[in-house]
Parts: structure tokens; C-alpha cells; sequence
């Protein structure tokens, strides 16, 4: 799942989702399961790591004329190290919770 996260950040998150939900089956993980939740954390907001892998980084990039190189980095770094707690919170949540 974490490595969809990071993939996102290059390659849109709705096909990269569709296929997560074409290679697990249902049956294995329900409408309401906490995987699917995590799949969908994970691919909206790796997305972050580089400007061009969210539809919101593309427009301000052009609005606010942001580089992309300077995203990169300035921002980049500390996207990631986000990304990575959240996974870690959202992992601790899981077992502490269920």
C-alpha cells in the first residue's frame, strides 16, 4: 500500500486506486474494511511528495508560479516525512484499535 502512495505522487491516483480495487477482492476485504481506508490514504496524500502528483499542486503551480525544483527541494522532504506518519499512525491506530 505505501509504495501505491509513492507511486502517486507520479501517476494519477484514481487508476492507480482502480487497480488496488481490481487485485483485492471484496471477498477478502469488505465495502467497510480498514484496508480500503488505508489504500485510500495512501494514494490521496502520497500524491503530495512531488507537486505534479495532485491535481491541487498542478494549479498552483500555475497560479502561484511554483517550480517544480523547488517544490522538490523545499518541499518534498518534508511531504514525505508527513506521509510516512500518517502511515505510522494509521498502522499504530489499527492495532491498538482494530
Amino acid at each position: 500500500m505505501v509504495s501505491i502512495g509513492l507511486l502517486s505522487a507520479v501517476v494519477d491516483n484514481v487508476p492507480l486506486v482502480a487497480a488496488g480495487m481490481g487485485m483485492y477482492p471484496i471477498e477478502q476485504f469488505p465495502q467497510d474494511h480498514s484496508f480500503w481506508l488505508f489504500l485510500a490514504y495512501c494514494a490521496g496524500t502520497g500524491g503530495s511528495c512531488l507537486i505534479i502528483g495532485s491535481a491541487a499542486g498542478v494549479a498552483a503551480m500555475g497560479m502561484e508560479r511554483i517550480n517544480f525544483l523547488w517544490y522538490l527541494k523545499k518541499i518534498s522532504l518534508l511531504a514525505l516525512l508527513g506521509y510516512f506518519a500518517g502511515v505510522a499512525v494509521y498502522l499504530l491506530q489499527m492495532q491498538l484499535f482494530g
